[in-house]
């Protein structure tokens, strides 16, 4: 597992608030894999789905990373398998590894999950590097 320099997912990603969603990076191996963490508001009383797709898109984009900052976008989503939605001020763990990777395109599976439960299950492309 590589060494964090910060748990901090802005140092990683190119997001601010209100965009970025990851509260806390919990591992991060270039290239491989990522883990974060994110709660949702308790003040909402529904959080979307769909927004878990931003969530584990923005895990995703740690896992992709072989150098710090580097930028990329979301290219497609498939496979999407939603379970129950998340409850408010309910803590996710989004996790996302790479599977294959095609030049600046990178496959990837993700979940999310909460108290044991699976939010959502995913497969998505990525692509790395300036637009």
């Amino acid at each position: 597992m590589a060494t964090l320099h910060s748990t901090a997912p802005d140092r990683y990603l190119p997001h601010r608030f209100p965009f970025l969603l990851l509260d806390r990076v919990l591992e991060q191996q270039p290239g491989c894999s990522a883990r974060a963490r994110y709660r949702t508001s308790a003040s909402l009383p529904a959080i979307p789905q769909t927004l878990l797709l931003e969530v584990l898109a923005q895990v995703s984009g740690l896992a992709t990373q072989t150098v710090q900052g580097e930028g990329g976008f979301l290219a497609s989503l498939d496979q999407a398998r939603f379970g129950r939605p998340p409850e408010p001020g309910e803590t996710l763990e989004a996790e996302s590894r790479v599977l294959k990777v095609f030049g600046r395109l990178c496959l990837l599976e993700g979940r999310v999950t909460a108290s044991g439960d699976e939010l959502l299950h995913l497969t998505l492309t990525l692509g790395t590097g300036p637009l």
